[in-house]
């Protein structure tokens, strides 16, 4: 059962270990053999999924478990799914898979459906879990999209902290399933030597973040560096202003955010917006070049938050999300050693090339920015947690 903890949900966990895993061709391979390795259960639980070559491989590896006995509970947002065809998902549950899907879409019930589970979780035997901002569809894997593939970063995740990913999963679980999930045994938890991880959440409905907190009070503690990398910006007020305060006061905050390159372009106008106030409090922004970059990761001195939230305030409102926790100096310098590598690939935007950009640049920006106001205007009127939760 999933307790409290002061303002968070979970408390800080001492004793894990974590490994960095950069695009597709490091991570996918990493979760599909975990899978190969299962013995118990396997827990999946993906925003995107469609069919194509990375959901086959992948529901290969669950159909085998499921036949070998391994208990398999697949959990997809039903909208994020919607991709994923029949005969894929009937032969999974042929094989003796147990799937689930998050809020099935409603015609006459529109603001519930904008509730959507935007998690990113794997989790085996309670020995090893993954989590950050891959989906199990083709983009995500170099090998079958070459030169297009979306630049993405999963986090292996060993230790005690496993054991809230889990409780996080059986709750979301036991809502959408047929079949309850009890509390499922651990595995290794406790390592002899680790560094410290909590989980924190978003639970939607315009609830409050713990990512968000975490987000601001990092921002202010830290005494060197603040880089945060998002696949879509359109940042709370609240963000932007401890990201300009934080800058004022001599600290290293750069922004890597998508360039052109984008599967969402309209969400890069409403984000460039806020360009200006922040190029003028000293914030550093850096646009990615070689295609679209799309892992969500923030690192202030030493604490590096990584999952499935963006800075974007859409997912405040409406989405289900999680982010692991991390304090330790090596994996912090992992992730600087990598975002650095992403600025050297990006454009710096500057503020004297920024006031004489185009007037099309400046009037699509005006426009998509009115277009935000009026969706945020829109999809908040009368929202109230007790009539959502009724209507789920």
């Amino acid at each position: 059962m999933i307790t409290s903890h002061g303002k968070y949900r979970f408390p800080w966990r001492s004793g894990n270990r974590f490994r960095l895993l950069v695009d597709g061709d490091r991570f996918f391979p990493a979760m599909e053999a975990s899978i190969a390795e299962a013995r118990r259960y396997v827990l999946v639980e993906m925003y995107l999924c469609e069919s194509g070559q990375v959901t086959e491989r992948f529901f290969r590896q669950l159909r085998a478990a499921a036949k070998r006995g391994v208990r398999v509970c697949v959990l997809l947002d039903a909208y994020g799914a919607l991709g994923l065809r029949r005969s894929d998902r009937k032969r999974l549950t042929d094989a003796g898979a147990e799937l689930a899907f998050y809020n099935p879409l409603r015609f006459f019930r529109w603001r519930s459906n904008l509730l959507r589970d935007h998690r990113k979780l794997l989790i085996v035997d309670g020995n090893i879990a993954f989590t950050g901002g891959t989906g199990l569809i083709d983009s995500f894997d170099p090998r079958i999209e070459s030169g297009t593939w979306w630049h993405e970063v999963m986090l292996e995740v060993r230790g005690p902290c496993l054991a809230d990913w889990q409780a996080l999963f059986a709750r979301t679980w036991n809502r959408w399933a047929n079949s309850a999930l009890s509390e499922v045994p651990g595995g290794a938890w406790q390592q002899s030597d680790g560094c410290q991880g909590r989980v924190t959440v978003q639970r939607g409905i315009k609830g409050r973040s713990e990512i968000m907190r975490s987000y601001v009070r990092q921002t202010r503690r830290a005494r060197r560096r603040v880089w945060l990398a998002t696949a879509y910006f359109v940042p709370s007020w609240k963000l932007r202003q401890v990201l300009r305060r934080s800058a004022r006061r001599g600290r290293d905050v750069r922004l890597l955010l998508p360039g052109a390159l984008s599967d969402h372009p309209a969400v890069w106008y409403m984000g460039r917006r806020y360009y200006h106030r922040l190029l003028k409090a000293g914030v550093r922004i850096f646009e990615y070049q070689p295609r679209f970059t799309h892992f969500k990761m923030l690192l202030c001195d030493d604490w590096l938050s990584l999952g499935s939230s963006n800075a974007d305030a859409w997912n405040y409102r409406w989405n289900l999300e999680a982010n692991q926790e991390v304090q330790d100096v090596d994996l912090s310098e992992q992730a600087a050693s990598l975002l650095e590598a992403d600025f050297a690939r990006s454009v710096e935007i500057r503020l004297e090339d920024w006031v004489v950009r185009s007037w099309r640049k400046r009037l699509r920006e005006w426009f998509w920015g009115k277009v935000q106001a009026f969706l945020g205007w829109f999809s908040d009127r009368d929202v109230t947690r007790q009539n959502l939760d009724r209507e789920l």
